[in-house]
């Protein structure tokens, strides 16, 4: 049978206790079980559980988030009221710690059976004269009270609750072996404010294991189980009282400074052994202390997205770009197998989960708008679109997009537009398909942040002024690599019931919700051909760029207003990668794009998922057709084109050349008011086209010609007008109707 020791004495570590008892004493034991056993008759019987139940019921206050094989990834502490690491073996615990609690708290505990009644009696007798002396009971009845079931009882020191532990104490003994007794005890005892257990002490106190503890420290932790908030001067005098005892006293030196020390460091940090990769994660999934909890992680690829956001953040630092996150998809499963919230120690808000945070999406939405513009037919990816100077009344003034580069293009292609992610031909696309068809169709995305209708958000919905969450807009993308077949994400293995972490702010609607299809597989091949086109993303990024893969994967940046936020999402036919890169704290980064900040990362993280496999292109569904095109005039080299059936054109026509000038301002609709404090001949409105005056060109206000060379400034006059541009022949171009207002005593409309 195995033994386990307790200083120089050995002990069964499997049988009941074996004390050195005398036959007297055994048979004193016996009669006062007896007496003891019917005082205790009317009330109920204490049912004392076995040493593997203890066990099996201690629970740390730590949980564990589990990588999907099993592996350790992140331990939190859940429970706030007791601080207790895991169950310490008897094996691991210092022999010095043992003969120190031994001769702290029960000198004959070898020797007794539960109840020592030398100590009892000479207890009693010292209470009979008045003296004051400490209590006699044993390790093993405190153990019976640290293991009694109602909580509240245990510091009760009652006649009968003294009695009730004796009992215990004599049954625990004939049934616990004496290594079992102690090592219960110095994992369930508490030794100073909320540290329970020798584990949580010893970390806690001497920042080592339980194993390590030499003479000093083991007498300071024996000295606390009877004090435990006593001042560190009280403790080290009790220590070296007890270190004296043990022919120790050499370690008294400098022993009132150590305790000082060891009291006093604010409980030290309390590290767990496993590595801390996945603390936003592990806050919602992790509740009950002690449970460990299996997620959908993998545990090398969460810790190598760790390491890539943290190392491109680093050389960010300058820019003022301190945080990010990042988020991988399986697009078959939906399982998330990395979730990164934040950038830890380089965030000054490393606790804010930037995988959940609403942020303004930025060109990420465009996306899903061209995907529902080729959808009703509204635009082929050949469509072309004018990218000129473009205004639009809301209503309260005017909406003037521009490109992120400065300048237009003309007439431009679907397919660079939206590879090259210009902004005003997403706004015209925008117009074509209607702010509030676009809003129900990001709400089918599964944008449930998207909170108010289509006209609230008014034509910036089309260049991401919405705000979203990474989840948000990494699922919908991986909606469009599962061709448009939208399903809730997974936190947990498939093989576990579905729970979703949380389901407020940016987690709304992304665990849950019922699997539906969004536009066609079509459309939503043509839109992924498009964001893994090189070629049609060049005249923007270049050819060569973070996002120009050898493999094949269909990705977007985005960049939100003052570049608060940073966005690249994307994917390859079994992942999907998104990152955001920002600042928690909402202020501007310092010259840092989608391309220059998420995008590094995105790579990083997809080239690791690849590991050099050449993915090729998926093939095209039914529905979807290619052919030559060319252009006329050769606006665009001639490529082979993808059409959904019956909207292909071999031959691309530019309109003619008055069809690009359009009126700019006054835009439809728009109200001027006059300032009556400015001169009238400082007030003159500019009126401004698209493109150049077509050749003989004109304008008229209200059907009168305005005069050659005085029509690019009008002088108002109040009231409702009607502005037109005419060609050589006469015929209407465009049209406008707006209004001029004047306050009282304004002149501007009597002068000319």
């Amino acid at each position: 049978m195995p033994t386990a020791k307790i200083g120089l004495l050995h002990c069964p570590g499997n049988g009941p206790a074996q004390a050195r008892r005398t036959p007297q004493e055994t048979t004193l034991n016996r009669l006062l079980f007896t007496l003891i056993a019917a005082l205790l008759l009317p009330f109920p019987a204490l049912a004392l559980p076995g040493f593997d139940e203890v066990r099996a019921a201690y629970r740390p206050s730590e949980a564990t988030l589990l990588a999907r094989d099993g592996r350790p990834l992140h331990s939190l502490r859940v429970d706030m009221q007791v601080r207790r690491l895991a169950w310490t073996p008897l094996a691991d615990i210092s022999p010095a710690l043992l003969r120190a609690v031994i001769a702290a708290e029960d000198k004959r505990f070898m020797e007794h059976g539960g109840v020592d009644w030398l100590a009892a009696g000479s207890a009693a007798w010292s209470n009979l004269r008045g003296s004051r002396t400490r209590g006699a009971s044993t390790l093993t009845m405190q153990l019976a009270g640290l293991i009694e079931e109602d909580g509240q009882r245990r510091g009760q020191r009652s006649f009968l609750a003294k009695i009730g532990q004796s009992a215990a104490a004599l049954r625990l003994e004939r049934s616990w072996s004496k290594g079992r007794i102690v090592e219960a005890y110095l994992n369930l005892v508490s030794f100073r404010g909320e540290l329970q257990g020798v584990a949580a002490m010893s970390r806690a106190l001497f920042g080592k294991w339980p194993h390590g503890l030499d003479d000093r420290e083991s007498a300071i932790a024996a000295v606390l189980l009877r004090a435990p908030n006593a001042t560190p001067e009280a403790v080290a005098r009790r220590a070296c009282a007890l270190l004296t005892e043990l022919q120790r006293a050499d370690e008294c030196r400098g022993l009132e400074a150590f305790a000082f020390q060891a009291l006093n460091n604010n409980l030290r940090d309390l590290r767990p052994e496993a590595p801390q990769l996945a603390p936003h994660l592990a806050r919602k999934l992790l509740a009950e202390p002690g449970r460990d909890r299996r997620s959908s992680l993998d545990a090398d690829l969460q810790a190598f997205a760790v390491d890539s956001l943290r190392r491109h953040l680093s050389a960010l630092s300058r820019q003022n770009a301190e945080d990010g996150a990042v988020i991988v998809i399986d697009n078959a499963s939906g399982e998330i197998l990395a979730w990164v919230g934040s950038s830890g120690d380089l965030s000054g808000a490393a606790e804010v989960d930037g995988a959940t945070a609403l942020r303004q999406a930025g060109s990420t939405l465009k996306p899903f708008l061209y995907a529902q513009a080729f959808e009703r037919r509204l635009l082929t990816p050949a469509s072309l679109i004018d990218d000129a100077p473009l205004s639009l009344d809301t209503g309260n003034g005017l909406y003037t997009p521009q490109n992120y580069d400065p300048g237009y293009r003309g007439w431009v292609s679907a397919r660079p537009a939206l590879a090259g992610s210009l902004n005003v031909p997403a706004v015209q696309t925008l117009v074509r398909v209607g702010a509030d068809a676009f809003h129900r169709r990001l709400r089918s995305f599964g944008f449930a942040s998207l909170k108010e209708d289509g006209e609230w958000y008014g034509y910036s919905l089309a260049l991401g002024s919405a705000d979203v969450s990474l989840l948000m807009l990494a699922n919908a993308y991986r909606t469009l690599a599962n061709a448009g077949k939208w399903t809730p994400l997974r936190a947990l293995p498939a093989r576990e019931p579905a729970t979703a972490p949380c389901r407020q702010g940016g987690c709304e609607g992304v665990f849950d919700g019922k699997p539906h299809t969004v536009g066609t597989p079509a459309v939503a091949f043509l839109v992924s051909d498009i964001l893994a086109d090189r070629a049609a993303r060049a005249g923007t990024f270049g050819l060569e760029s973070w996002l120009a893969t050898p493999y094949w994967a269909a990705v977007k940046t985005g960049t939100s207003k003052d570049m608060r936020d940073n966005w690249c999402v994307g994917f390859s036919p079994r992942y999907t990668v998104g990152v955001w890169v920002g600042n928690a704290s909402g202020s501007p980064m310092h010259d840092v794009s989608g391309i220059s900040g998420a995008a590094p990362v995105w790579r990083e993280v997809m080239d690791r998922l690849q590991r050099g496999a050449k993915t090729p292109p998926p093939a095209a569904p039914a529905g979807v057709v290619g052919l030559p095109v060319r252009f006329e005039p050769a606006l665009e080299p001639p490529r082979r084109e993808w059409f959904i059936q019956g909207t292909e054109q071999p031959v691309i026509r530019a309109a003619a050349g008055q069809a690009l000038t359009r009126i700019v301002y006054p835009a439809d609709g728009t109200v001027i008011a006059l300032d009556p404090d400015i001169p009238p001949a400082n007030q003159r409105i500019p009126l401004r086209l698209s493109g150049t005056m077509p050749r003989g060109g004109y304008w008229r206000i209200n059907d009168q010609r305005l005069p050659a060379g005085a029509g690019d400034r009008w002088l108002p006059q109040p009231g409702r007008h009607r502005l037109s541009l005419h060609d050589a022949r006469g015929a209407l171009i465009d049209s406008t109707r707006f209004e001029v207002r004047a306050l009282r005593g304004n002149t501007a409309g009597k002068s000319r």
